[in-house]
C-alpha cells in the first residue's frame, strides 16, 4: 500500500523582523523556493501544499507546480501557533499517513537529509520526529537571583551530554495525531541533521549568513608531486586550500604521488587510480571551482574535465601545456609573461608559504658565516649529495652549513650521516624553514619554490636548474639578484661559485639583496585569490 505523505509549507506575508522575508531573493531564488524544491524533489513526499495569505507566494508556488491553500486572516496573527495552521491546510477528503511541516526559513536543508528523516520516522514507527542539531554548551541559568551553572562538571564541548536544538527544517507527524492544538504524539524522536543544514533565518545576520552558505564555493584540487616532478605543487596546493572558506577535496593519483608527501595535513585527501577514476568521482560532485596543479595538461584531459564538470571554473597552476587553452584561469608564477588573456605569469602570482609572511628580510652582515642549502622536495639531480661532499672538506670548517632535505628526497639516511661534522647540520622535512633560512647569510638552491622564498627574505643565493623544465623558470636569474649557474653544472663550477659567495663583500651582497627585494612577492596570494574569486 502506498504511503501518502503531505508536505505543508507555512509562509505568511507578514514578517516584522525581516520584511518580505519569504520572498526575498537569497542565493538567486526567493527564500521559499528552497523548501518547495526540496518537497518536489523528495522521494518520500507525495503531495505539497503551501499555506499562505500572500499573493506573491501564491504565484511562486503555482509557478513551481504545487498547490496553494489560502490561509484565513484569523490564522495569520503572531500569537497563532503552527499547529492550527498545519491542521487547517491538510485536505480532509484524502487519507494521509504523514504530514511534514517544512519551514521556508531553512534553505540550507538538503533533500537527501529530508528523505532520511522521513524514512527514520516510518521505520521507527514514531508519532513525531523533529529535526535538530546536537549543540551542547556550557550554559548558565538563574536560581534565587544568582547565576548558577547548568552543569555539574566543566568539560570540553565534545564530552558534554547531548543537548538537541530544534532547527525548524522539518517536523514529521502521523496525520492521526495532528489537531489544531498539537502535532505531537506519544512516541517522539529527534533526527539529527548536519549543522551546515540547520541554519534558520530569524534576523538580518541570519539572512547574511545563509546567503553566504548558499553561494558557497565547492572546491576541488587535483595535484601530484614526486621525485621527478618535484613537490612544490603539493605545498602550493595546501596553501591554496587554506584560502577558501570551505574544505576542498584534494585528489591525487596513487600511481604518481605518495600520500606521505602531504605531511600531517587534515585536509580531505582523496586517492584516485588514474584520470578515468578522477572523472568518475567528480561527475556528481558539482564543484564550482576545480584547480589543477599537475604540470603540463593536455587538450584531451581538459575536454574530459569540462565534460564531467560543465559548470565549474577551471584554474591551472604552473601549466605550460596545450590544456591552458581550455582553462578559465592559469597562474604561471615560474614562467615568463604571455599574451594569452587568461594566463597570468610571473613572480606577481607567486604564493608564499604563510609562515614566511611573518619574517622580515635578513640583515646583511660584514662577513658570510652561515650558508643555507636546499633543493626543494625531491632534488633529482642529487645536488644535496654533491654539495655535502664538497663542504665536508677541511677548508670549509670555519663556515656553518644548514642543509634541508625535502619529503621526496631519496637516500635520506645516508645524507643525515653528514651531521657528524660539527659545522654541518642536515635536516629532513622541516617545519621551520623560514627560521632556518633567516639564520643564514647566503643560500644555494634550485630554480623552484625555494628560490622565491630566499628572495622574499632577501638572502643572496646561488641557483641551478634541476631539469629542462626548470631552465624555463624565469624569476631565479642574474637580473633579479641570483647567481644562476645552469642545469647540472660540474662540481668544479658549483664549488668555485660557492667560494666566491663565501668571500663576497657586504656591499656586493647588499646589492644582490636590493634586487631580490625589488619584487612584491608577498602580495601574490592576495592577487591570485582575488582573480579566482572574481570568476
Amino acid at each position: 500500500m502506498e504511503v501518502k505523505i503531505l508536505a505543508v509549507i507555512p509562509a505568511r506575508a507578514g514578517s516584522k523582523g525581516i520584511p518580505n522575508k519569504n520572498i526575498r531573493i537569497v542565493g538567486g531564488h526567493p527564500l521559499i523556493y528552497y523548501a518547495i524544491r526540496n518537497a518536489i524533489q523528495s522521494e518520500m513526499i507525495t503531495d505539497v501544499i503551501v499555506s499562505t495569505d500572500s499573493s506573491e507566494i501564491q504565484i511562486i508556488a503555482k509557478q513551481m507546480g504545487v498547490k496553494c491553500h489560502w490561509r484565513d486572516k484569523s490564522l495569520c496573527g503572531d500569537e497563532i501557533t503552527l499547529d492550527a495552521v498545519i491542521y487547517d491546510a491538510i485536505p480532509k477528503n484524502i487519507h494521509w499517513n504523514y504530514v511534514v511541516t517544512m519551514q521556508p526559513t531553512s534553505p540550507t536543508l538538503s533533500v537527501e537529509t529530508l528523505d532520511k528523516g522521513i524514512r527514520y520516522t516510518i521505520e521507527g514507527d514514531y508519532d513525531t520526529v523533529i529535526s535538530a542539531i546536537n549543540a551542547p554548551h556550557l550554559t548558565w541559568g538563574v536560581k534565587e537571583g544568582r547565576f548558577v551553572p547548568n552543569y555539574s562538571k566543566r568539560l570540553n564541548r565534545q564530552y558534554l551530554p547531548p543537548c538537541y536544538r530544534e532547527t525548524g527544517a522539518f517536523f514529521v507527524s502521523k496525520t492521526s495525531i495532528i489537531s489544531p492544538k498539537t502535532r505531537f504524539g506519544e512516541k517522539v524522536s529527534i533526527y539529527e541533521i548536519p549543522e551546515s543544514e540547520s541554519q534558520d533565518i530569524d534576523t538580518f545576520s541570519d539572512l547574511q549568513s545563509v546567503t553566504a552558505s548558499l553561494n558557497m564555493q565547492k572546491v576541488a584540487i587535483y595535484v601530484n608531486g614526486n621525485n621527478k616532478r618535484g613537490v612544490g605543487h603539493i605545498y602550493r596546493a595546501l596553501e591554496i586550500a587554506d584560502e577558501f572558506y570551505v574544505k576542498p577535496d584534494i585528489y591525487y593519483d596513487i600511481n604518481q604521488t605518495d600520500p606521505l608527501i602531504f605531511g600531517k595535513t587534515t585536509h580531505n585527501l582523496i586517492p584516485v587510480n588514474g584520470i578515468a577514476e578522477l572523472y568518475e568521482r567528480c561527475k556528481n560532485k558539482r564543484y564550482t571551482i576545480f584547480i589543477n596543479d599537475i604540470l603540463t595538461t593536455s587538450i584531451d584531459y581538459m575536454i574530459g574535465l569540462r565534460t564531467v564538470l560543465p559548470s565549474a571554473k577551471i584554474i591551472n597552476f604552473e601549466d605550460d601545456g596545450e590544456g591552458i587553452l581550455k582553462a578559465d584561469l592559469v597562474f604561471n608564477a615560474l614562467y615568463h609573461t604571455t599574451d594569452m588573456e587568461q594566463v597570468y605569469a610571473g613572480e606577481k602570482y607567486y604564493i608564499s608559504g604563510k609562515t614566511f609572511m611573518f619574517y622580515e628580510p635578513i640583515r646583511i652582515k660584514e662577513k658570510v658565516k652561515k650558508v643555507f642549502i636546499s633543493f626543494g622536495g625531491a632534488d633529482p639531480q642529487n645536488y644535496s649529495d654533491r654539495i655535502l661532499k664538497i663542504i665536508s672538506k677541511p677548508q670549509y670548517s670555519k663556515y656553518h652549513f644548514i642543509v634541508v632535505l625535502g619529503r621526496a628526497k631519496q637516500n635520506v639516511n645516508s645524507l643525515l650521516e653528514f651531521n657528524k661534522y660539527e659545522n654541518i647540520e642536515v635536516y629532513f622535512d622541516v617545519s621551520n624553514m623560514p627560521e632556518l633560512m633567516t639564520s643564514c647569510d647566503i643560500g644555494v638552491t634550485s630554480r623552484g619554490r625555494t628560490g622565491y622564498e630566499l628572495a622574499l627574505l632577501g638572502i643572496p643565493a646561488i641557483a641551478m636548474a634541476q631539469n629542462a623544465r626548470e631552465e624555463k623558470h624565469g624569476f631565479v636569474c642574474n637580473e633579479n639578484g641570483f647567481t644562476y649557474i645552469g642545469l647540472n653544472p660540474t662540481d668544479e663550477i658549483i664549488e668555485g661559485t660557492l667560494n666566491m659567495y663565501l668571500r663576497l663583500s657586504k656591499g656586493s651582497r647588499e646589492s644582490f639583496q636590493r634586487k631580490l627585494l625589488s619584487h612584491d612577492l608577498r602580495g601574490g596570494r592576495k592577487r591570485v585569490m582575488g582573480l579566482i574569486n572574481s570568476l
